[in-house]
């Protein structure tokens, strides 16, 4: 659907973007990952043409981008900007248009989402009357109202209360399913883990990790494992001998247990079992992955570091 080829981006003098390639699949949802500063909006600029890259290119659909390849993009971006003294439903059907919609059109798209958002008695509020999640809200249905194949949302779920970030994901995991393409920025990493197939992270300007979401995790996990269990503790550690380390435990009952242990050395997950079987009574066992927020401070911080020193 889109790809990112060696695009690099200064304000005077000050790198934005360096070498920076990537693409996105049609019909996922594509993290866009980093800390504040570290590009990703100038990215999304580019790639919505509102500022040029000096390097690099950007094809849409397998052909070099073009102003037309907009129409078929919607685009959320992280600073909200509606027309506050327009009503609710003039401020829709003007973006509606601007997007290439007919005026019937626009409006029996508003009608489906308002009343899919339970939001028609907002109709004739003015913008400047709403909270921030209501006008946030709107926001988003001016951003999907065209039904773009390519949607683009620069800090989504800021100013949602935990409800609306419910509904926002899930309506991005319809889409998901309806074959549309999603690229999300967002430091929301629960977010990322729950709808993100793959994920891009940048930091200082360039891309330091790209791959699937587990591929991730895999690539940054600690050789953690947990055990459930019935039995006795004693009797578990002792099991665990040289071979493994007890890192952690949760007591469920007077005889269950969950523990977290490490590996040493050369030894699998088949060893653990093995010295466990017989000493106590497994009910599940699975390898610890760490979380998109384990991941990305341990991948920013030694970047982080480096940059520090030089």
């Amino acid at each position: 659907m889109l790809e990112i080829k060696n695009i690099s981006k200064s304000f005077y003098r000050k790198e934005a973007l360096n070498d920076v390639s990537f693409s996105v699949r049609k019909g996922e949802v594509f993290g866009l990952l980093g800390p504040n500063g570290a590009g990703k909006t100038t990215l999304i600029r580019i790639i919505n043409r509102i500022v040029e890259q000096d390097k690099g290119s950007i094809r849409f659909e397998g052909n070099l981008m073009t102003e037309k390849d907009l129409l078929h993009i919607g685009y959320l971006p992280e600073e909200r900007g509606l027309y506050k003294s327009m009503t609710v439903q003039n401020q829709v059907l003007f973006l509606g248009r601007l997007r290439g919609l007919s005026k019937k059109d626009t409006l029996a798209k508003i009608d489906y989402w308002f009343d899919k958002f339970k939001i028609n008695d907002w109709r004739k509020k003015r913008i400047e009357e709403l909270s921030k999640g209501m006008a946030q809200k709107i926001q988003f249905i001016c951003a999907v109202l065209h039904e773009p194949k390519l949607l683009i949302l620069d800090e989504p779920f800021s100013g949602f209360d935990p409800i609306n970030v419910e509904l926002i994901k899930q309506e991005l995991i319809e889409m998901r399913a309806d074959g549309r393409t999603i690229i999300l920025s967002t430091h929301n990493m629960k977010s990322v883990e729950e709808i993100c197939d793959r994920a891009i992270l940048i930091h200082d300007s360039k891309k330091i990790a790209e791959g699937s979401i587990t591929e991730l995790q895999s690539e940054n996990k600690e050789g953690l494992y947990a055990v459930r269990f019935r039995g006795s503790m004693i009797a578990f550690v002792n099991a665990l001998w040289t071979g493994f380390e007890l890192v952690d435990k949760d007591i469920l009952g007077d005889d269950r247990f969950v523990a977290k242990v490490k590996m040493r050395g050369e030894n699998s997950f088949q060893d653990l079992l093995k010295v466990l079987i017989g000493q106590i009574e497994i009910e599940a066992a699975w390898e610890i992955l760490p979380s998109m927020q384990d991941v990305f401070i341990e991948l920013v911080q030694p970047v982080k570091k480096e940059a520090d020193e030089k």
